[in-house]
C-alpha cells in the first residue's frame, strides 16, 4: 500500500518565496516545474534560513 506524500511547506509559504527570488512569474505561467533545479535549490535554502530564524526567535523568548 503506497503512503501518501504531504508536504512540508505550505503552497502560501512557497509562493512568498517564490516572489521573492523573482520567480513567481514563471510558476505562475508553469508551476513550480518550470523553475530551474539551481533557484529550486535556492528556494529551499531560504526555506531553511527562514525556519531556522523562526526557531531561534522561539528560544529568544
Amino acid at each position: 500500500m503506497a503512503r501518501k506524500r504531504r508536504g512540508v511547506m505550505s503552497d502560501e509559504l512557497k509562493y512568498e518565496l517564490a516572489e521573492e527570488l523573482g520567480v513567481a512569474d514563471i510558476v505562475r505561467r508553469e508551476g513550480f516545474g518550470g523553475v530551474t533545479s539551481r533557484d529550486c535549490g535556492n528556494l529551499v535554502k531560504m526555506a531553511i534560513e527562514r525556519a531556522e530564524r523562526t526557531l531561534a526567535d522561539q528560544d529568544d523568548k
